[in-house]
């Protein structure tokens, strides 16, 4: 491997992402912060709107453990995934440094095998690899792997990280998967792991992609409204915890008004819900609020386009 470790080096030296921010801290915090908000979100999305303000606001782990749940859902809001956000505030109230040890970083809220690597190596230049999407999909290829178990990627994993310099080697890893390791025509002329791969002549059939159905949920959803005012709960559910939203209902009442459908798409299923609106005369919730103030509440992308039906109707 040590022949393939100088090639990949070059490579990142001459292509690597080496201005990310990410990659230019030592500061372990914003490391742990950028692992969390990249799971399932691109870098783009994650640079242009979410980690910058989030680090003004929240500079260390001991100030977001001191700040409500609330104030960081609504600083989250858009970037999906709440539980992400949820388990990083959990975890800032336990503790206010992150440990260099792998096993002792699993052990925190919202913190996986994956996750925990990385903050080891990133963080603390641990001799350890990752094992991120981009990262399954060299493996595959270079061994022809096409339904590897997790055990086995890691096995791989550990046999070819570069121990003198694990964290160029993991992050040009990931550069490479990104922009030249492609699931569609790969450029594996390019490639420094090209003269090691065994599957370079048929690289798309390594892994095998699974396509999935994605099952679609059908719901009714009651806007309650009194005096320019709408009526929202704080979710307590594992969906969307600590969210504010409309109530679904199971039966209507005969006096509402049908506004309009939307839609939103999660991980493992799609949400179309019908929007009613029960104009009252006196209220009959809890908590009501103006638009001004739930622009101020955090809300699921599916809360917010509702209340925009809500405004284009009225």
């Amino acid at each position: 491997m040590k022949a393939t470790h100088m090639k990949i080096h070059a490579w990142y030296q001459a292509n690597g992402r080496h201005t990310l921010p990410w990659r230019t801290t030592h500061d372990p915090y914003a490391i742990y912060l950028s692992e969390v908000m990249l799971q399932q979100t691109q870098v783009k999305t994650v640079l242009e709107r979410y980690y910058f303000p989030f680090l003004e606001r929240f500079p260390t782990l001991q100030s977001l453990g001191e700040a409500p749940l609330d104030d960081v859902l609504k600083l989250w809001e858009g970037l999906g995934y709440y539980t992400r956000a949820r388990n990083l505030h959990k975890t800032a109230t336990q503790i206010t440094q992150l440990p260099e040890d792998i096993d002792a970083l699993i052990k925190l809220p919202g913190i996986g095998k994956n996750t925990a690597h990385a903050i080891a190596v990133f963080a603390f230049k641990k001799p350890v690899p990752i094992m991120e999407a981009n990262v399954k999909r060299i493996l595959c290829r270079i061994h022809t792997l096409t339904t590897p178990t997790p055990k086995e990627l890691w096995e791989i994993a550990y046999r070819m990280v570069d121990h003198t310099n694990p964290f160029d080697y993991n992050q040009a890893l990931m550069d490479i998967g990104s922009t030249v390791c492609l699931p569609k025509n790969p450029h594996c002329h390019t490639c420094p792991f090209e003269a090691i791969c065994q599957g370079k002549e048929e690289p798309t059939r390594y892994p095998t992609k699974i396509k999935k159905q994605t099952p679609t949920r059908h719901q009714q959803l009651l806007l309650y409204n009194h005096q320019n005012t709408l009526a929202l709960t704080q979710r307590t559910g594992r969906f969307l915890h600590g969210l504010w939203g409309f109530e679904a209902c199971e039966t209507l009442p005969s006096d509402t008004l049908y506004l309009g459908e939307v839609t939103q798409s999660y991980t493992h299923f799609k949400l179309t819900a019908q929007i009613h609106l029960c104009r009252e005369s006196t209220p009959t919730q809890s908590h009501y609020f103006s638009i001004e103030e739930i622009e101020r509440l955090a809300l699921s992308k599916v809360d917010a386009k509702i209340v925009k039906l809500f405004l284009d109707k009225i």
